[in-house]
């Protein structure tokens, strides 16, 4: 493979003032490598070896042309999953042994790995997921700083090691954080590189080893990254990768009894079951984050320019497939009327297309059940509101093998069970409130809380909402994102109720512990 030029940037979900010249050359050679390796068969890898299965394999295609077969992926059964998990299981011991110093240099390798492929792995993942180029290649930087940032917690602390006070002078009392042993890593489609990476890092440096699945839709990505993992030096066994499909092997993964907990990203749906049905001898670590119906307020005070802005950004942005994603929006009756005008005009000015190619921001959803929904979710908003912009298939030059939809915002009464659902789609529902009071109260009736985001002038506004919103990622006057955009470091990416199962998120200071319980160590010599 022909290594890309490097472009001297850094590129995230908000980044302004980079050298696009240089990071669409860079780019372009990437897709013209990853193009070239379309159509070939890819195993499992469990224990250090190249698995295959007489099942009919996953045959990856992309949402943005559905003729194009990226590759066929052999597909993992519950005999897999039992190799697997028994692999972990023996390699797990050994890694865990190991210096925690020994793995931190492991994963930091792993981390400059995904640095030096980065433009590979954006490329991968705009034609798999649909990705544009700027968020493909946000999503591979985000991967590589989530390994950085874990890694960093774990030395800062020593290793989750530290010496405690003596209750007499002949004993030595010692606290630890120890692994608890295999995890299993489910993952979703939408940030197929980052998400995977950011589950199974935290795992892998914290002493686990890793069976992981990758979502159906992205087997390549997920493959990607095991080779990054391998490259890198992590031991055979401690992460083995199970592509398949999802009701022939999920159940297997998490039910199966060398499984010692779960990290999950997906469906309220499916997480709730997995919840529930994970601990049955004795309670298991489940961490999992669940999805959004993320809402933003915009008062009579706002910036409405920025508040435009904002929301078209994270409402459209991966055509809505964000858990993060604003899915709603309650605006002042007030300035209703020219924030709408603002907005749709922005929305109308979406360049939509093959989001390979540098001119296109906006792409196909996932797949034909998104497809269905989006249909649904339409017919529904013109029997209860009106649909102000979108509401079709998209079917134009260039579009009429892939799954597009037009960027839709519907004006709906607040009873509408819309403003509830989470659908993950480009769907705007909007309505109009009378008061801030109000806003607060529609904005925390829904179920789920993973983000939100506020458009005001008003300090005592601001300190209110903080204070009483029902969300874990809050962003107020927020120009590149109403409600997306979280970095390691920088916002912890928290779901509070539906959203979420810890209340200690991806991207923040305490995430990383969870993947380890405590144990006390007394010492005494006479």
């Amino acid at each position: 493979m022909t290594a890309p030029p490097a472009a001297p940037q850094k590129i995230t979900y908000t980044s302004a003032n980079v050298d696009l010249e240089a990071f669409h050359r860079a780019f372009d050679a990437a897709l013209a490598d990853v193009r070239a390796r379309m159509g070939q068969r890819h195993p499992l890898h469990i224990g250090g070896k190249a698995v295959e299965t007489g099942a009919s394999p996953v045959v990856d295609r992309s949402p943005i042309d559905t003729e194009q077969v990226l590759g066929h992926f052999t597909a993992a059964g519950p005999a897999e999953v039992d190799q697997a998990m028994r692999a972990a299981h023996s390699a797990q011991r050994a890694w865990a042994a190991r210096p925690w110093q020994e793995r931190v240099a492991i994963l930091r390798r792993a981390a400059a790995l995904i640095r030096e492929r980065k433009y590979t792995l954006a490329a991968v993942m705009s034609v798999e997921v649909g990705k544009n180029r700027m968020e493909s290649m946000g999503d591979a930087e985000e991967s590589a700083d989530l390994v950085d940032y874990y890694c960093g917690q774990v030395e800062e602390q020593n290793g989750f090691t530290r010496d405690m006070k003596r209750m007499t002078p002949i004993e030595k009392n010692t606290e630890l954080l120890r692994p608890f042993g295999v995890f299993a890593c489910v993952a979703p489609f939408n940030f197929p590189l980052a998400l995977s990476t950011g589950m199974s890092s935290a795992a892998l440096v914290t002493g686990n080893a890793v069976v992981y699945k990758p979502a159906e839709d992205t087997p390549w990505t997920g493959m990607e990254l095991h080779d990054v993992y391998r490259d890198a030096g992590v031991p055979a066994g401690v992460f083995n990768y199970l592509s398949g499909r999802g009701r022939e092997m999920g159940d297997a993964l998490w039910s199966h009894p060398l499984c010692d907990g779960v990290v999950f990203t997906g469906s309220r749906e499916v997480g709730m079951r997995i919840f529930h049905g994970l601990s049955q001898r004795w309670v298991k670590p489940c961490l999992m984050e669940l999805g959004g119906k993320n809402a933003v307020t915009v008062t009579r005070t706002a910036d409405l320019d920025m508040a435009a802005e904002g929301v078209m950004r994270s409402t459209f942005g991966l055509q809505g497939q964000k858990c993060s994603a604003t899915s709603r929006v309650y605006v002042d009756r007030t300035v209703a009327a020219p924030f709408l005008e603002k907005l749709l005009a922005r929305t109308r000015a979406i360049a939509i297309g093959d989001v390979t190619r540098k001119d296109s921001w906006f792409g196909p959803v996932i797949n034909q059940k998104a497809v269905d929904r989006y249909g649904k979710a339409v017919e529904r908003a013109r029997r209860e509101g009106k649909v102000l912009l979108g509401g079709e298939r998209l079917h134009g030059p260039g579009l009429e093998r892939g799954f597009f939809v037009a960027p839709t915002v519907a004006e709906l009464p607040l009873t509408s069970e819309l403003f509830l659902e989470e659908l993950f789609l480009p769907f705007l529902s909007l309505g109009v409130v009378d008061s801030f009071d109000q806003a607060i109260a529609e904005s925390n009736r829904a179920d789920y809380g993973l983000t939100a985001g506020l458009y005001t002038a008003d300090r005592g506004e601001i300190a209110r909402w903080f204070d009483e919103i029902e969300a874990g990622v809050c962003y107020v006057n927020k120009r590149s994102g109403a409600t997306t955009g979280a970095w390691p470091g920088a916002q912890p990416f928290c779901g509070w109720k539906g959203s979420g199962a810890t209340g200690k998120g991806g991207c923040g200071p305490w995430y990383v512990q969870q993947f380890a319980r405590e144990q006390s160590r007394t010492l005494v010599e006479e």
